[in-house]
């Protein structure tokens, strides 16, 4: 499946491999047709958007990106909780899938967009001062911070686009946007929520489905309506046309939970 957010491309570089396939072919050129076809589908690929089975656990965020994980720390006075922040950052490579997805339930309280530079994402600089979109979601109840997704630029990802508006709510896993061809995506936590996280550098994680953080005992996070204790998946139906980290295994993430599926329409 395609990303909505990715069909206008998607079009263009259709016709213009087509276009080239069809002066490739009249010129007698015919080896170079399979070189443009293959070409086409790459680039197509950038913009593909794959069902993802979604944890439904409570006290939990999911990644909100596709790729590996780049660095896990935390950030003192993060401004928009007020508080000191842990932030799980995942780096995207050309080959991931470049989808966003919300990490939990959550109404969209702010979204900050800051014009920076278009470092290589490689660089660790390049998360401090590249263009990047901030989400800060908010508990519908409370309307304390929950969590927040940033998403960075890079050197060849230089658009950025968010799907979602303020006020908007969004559910754990959902689609809100997409950084066109790579780099980075920070899922923030408040530290007051006593977030520990299931992943380990280098790890690789995937969007909606691999479990980042897990919050402390007693903290709700508003995560949708789960009465088991184990960690269940649901199918997310689409709305568009195990390894280790300190003493906690991979079975907190996606691959050793026990696997009871159910198909959730849209």
């Amino acid at each position: 499946m395609i990303s909505k957010y990715g069909i206008r491309e998607c079009f263009i570089i259709t016709a213009i491999s087509l276009a080239l396939g069809a002066l490739a072919g009249y010129l007698g050129l015919w080896w170079a047709v399979p070189v443009v076809a293959v070409l086409c589908l790459a680039l197509l690929a950038f913009f593909r958007d794959p069902p993802r089975r979604i944890p439904t656990d409570e006290g939990i965020m999911v990644s909100p990106a596709d790729g590996h994980i780049s660095s896990i720390h935390e950030v003192e006075n993060f401004q928009p909780f007020g508080e000191t922040a842990l932030c799980v950052r995942v780096f995207l490579s050309v080959l991931d899938v470049h989808v966003n997805r919300s990490p939990c339930d959550g109404v969209v309280h702010s979204i900050t967009h800051t014009p920076g530079l278009k470092l290589n994402a490689l660089n660790p600089k390049s998360a401090e001062v590249n263009e990047a979109n901030l989400v800060v979601l908010h508990d519908p109840q409370s309307d304390r911070p929950v969590a927040a997704v940033r998403q960075i630029a890079g050197l060849i990802a230089r658009c950025i686009v968010c799907g979602c508006n303020k006020g908007d709510e969004l559910k754990r896993g959902e689609r809100f946007g997409l950084i066109k061809f790579g780099s980075t995506t920070e899922l923030y936590v408040p530290l007051s929520a006593q977030p520990r996280a299931l992943v380990e550098l280098g790890q690789k994680v995937h969007g909606a489905s691999t479990v980042l953080v897990r919050l402390g005992a007693g903290v709700a996070a508003n995560d949708g309506d789960s009465s088991a204790q184990t960690e269940k998946y649901s199918q997310q139906e689409d709305k568009m046309p195990g390894q280790q980290s300190g003493q906690q295994s991979g079975q907190d993430g996606e691959s050793n939970v026990e696997e009871e599926v159910s198909t959730e329409s849209s």
